[in-house]
Parts: C-alpha cells; structure tokens; sequence
C-alpha cells in the first residue's frame, strides 16, 4: 500500500487529522521514570497504546532519540506501533538534506533500518537530496516547505526573480516535476494559516504535515480551514497531518501520564474534525 493510501485509509478508519509527535525527555517522564533514558521505549510505547485508535499517524523525533543513545529503542518502538496499530503510519521526522551515496544511506537508514513509512526532508540542495528516497515507491517523502519557527522566514519568504516566495517555489516543485513518483508532501507550520493555505492552493492534493499546534500556539480551527480539502464526493483531496508533541506526551506529570495523554488527544482531534469546512 502507498504512504498516500496508508494516510487516507487513517483518516477515514480513525475520524482523524491528529499526528502525534514522540519527542521523549526523560526530565519530563513521570515518577520513577524521570531522568531515566533507558525508559524511553516504554514511556513512548505507553503514549502509543493510549492513543493508537485517535491517531492518523506517528511521528518520532530522531534527535530526541540519538541524543541519549537510544537509537535501539528507537527500532523496537517503530516496530511496536506497526504491531499494535498496522493501520497508522510512522513518519521518522529526520530533515536529512544530502545528496548522492551519503542520501542513499539516510534512505536506507530511514526505511531499512527503523521501517518508517514515510521521512521528513530539507529541500535545500535541490532534486538530488529527493531523488535516492523515490527508490522506495510505497514510502512517503515530506518537504520542508514553511516551517512553524519564526526564523524560517530568514529563506522560506524570501522573494525570487520571478516573483514567488522561495517557499511557493518549493511548494510549485513538489506538486509538480519533483513529484515523479506520487510520494510527495510537505511540512507547513501551523502558525502560519495564510501560508498553508498558499501551498494548498498550490499544492492542491498533497498530504500537508502540519506541526506547531498545542504547545507551540497553532490556532487548530484555522489550521484545518486552511489546509484540508474535501473532493467532490466527499472523500479528502486534499489531505492533512496535524501534530501535536508535548501537550500530549506530557498531558500529566503524574502515573497517569498515558491517561492524561489519551484525554488531551481526543479532545484535540474532536477540535480538529469540527473545523472541517
């Protein structure tokens, strides 16, 4: 099955928009577990059993793994969700950028090694730093387009001779000639609702991972109006990943952290669905 069929088939299976982001810090686990990065598998195999069924995919932070040498963990937790939940996706959120035999191996890397369904990647150095992941044709690839930081703004709406803002541009590529295989999206940051609706009108089929609500201030009603589309029989064209880290996984600081966590993911994904124009 394609990444694209995998997130539609999310979408409508769970009621969903809601992607939610592993980004474990051990100073943040609860209890007994704080400061304990030898934990890392089970707190964040705690979050996926507690939300697997609200959920339209999984996104694990690589850094937050391989910072604490626990890129094992990392494998076993991938391996975890595609056991316990077969129908959501991980995405390996990775921003790998290179070119040549070095992207080849962050490919192999990505889908061999942890068996992600789809990775997050800079565009920066043009098709060559796309082109080794297209060797994977059921795998997903999510471009950075315009992110959620306040200094994206320093190249992303920077205007070119042709009068585009560089992410226009990338945004135009990526829903076109780079597209070659269908494997295409592209990451847009919440706090930018006019610019996510510019890459949808620009990109009018492409899934959008949309990251920056919950914690980092994202308006959700606007997010959703801005960037899912409905097709004409109903079903989604266009369609989005919306996701949350921190103000799920650290919902409580207490034992009942996976309950808190189920409780602040279903509310979100309710706010999401009920922005659906």
């Amino acid at each position: 099955m394609s990444f694209i069929s995998q997130i539609l088939q999310a979408e409508q299976a769970h009621h969903s928009l809601l992607c939610v982001g592993l980004d474990p810090e051990p100073a943040k686990f609860p209890g007994a577990w704080r400061g304990d990065a030898s934990r890392i598998f089970d707190f964040c195999a705690a979050i996926v059993d507690a939300t697997q069924d609200l959920a339209i995919a999984f996104k694990p932070q690589i850094a937050y793994f391989a910072a604490h040498r626990a890129e094992d963990q990392l494998e076993r937790l991938i391996q975890h969700i595609h056991r316990v939940a077969p129908q959501v996706p991980v995405i390996l959120d990775a921003k790998r950028g290179d070119i040549g035999s070095t992207a080849e191996q962050y490919a192999i890397e990505a889908f061999e090694r942890y068996q992600a369904d789809a990775v997050t990647l800079s565009p920066f150095m043009g098709f060559d730093s796309i082109e080794p992941y297209l060797a994977y044709p059921d795998k997903g690839i999510f471009l950075l387009c315009r992110t959620s930081n306040p200094g994206g703004s320093d190249l992303q709406a920077q205007p070119l001779a042709s009068g585009e803002l560089l992410f226009e541009h990338v945004a135009r590529l990526a829903a076109g000639p780079w597209n070659r295989t269908g494997q295409l999206g592209l990451v847009v940051g919440a706090t930018y609702p006019d610019e996510i609706a510019r890459v949808r009108e620009l990109a009018p089929t492409l899934p959008l991972l949309i990251p920056g609500v919950g914690a980092q201030g994202g308006d959700a009603h606007a997010t959703v109006r801005a960037g899912w589309v409905a097709g004409a029989s109903g079903d989604t064209q266009g369609p989005i990943l919306v996701n949350a880290s921190r103000s799920i996984l650290y919902a409580s600081s207490g034992d009942d952290f996976a309950q808190a966590a189920r409780q602040s993911a279903s509310a979100l994904r309710v706010e999401l669905n009920a922005a659906k124009p």
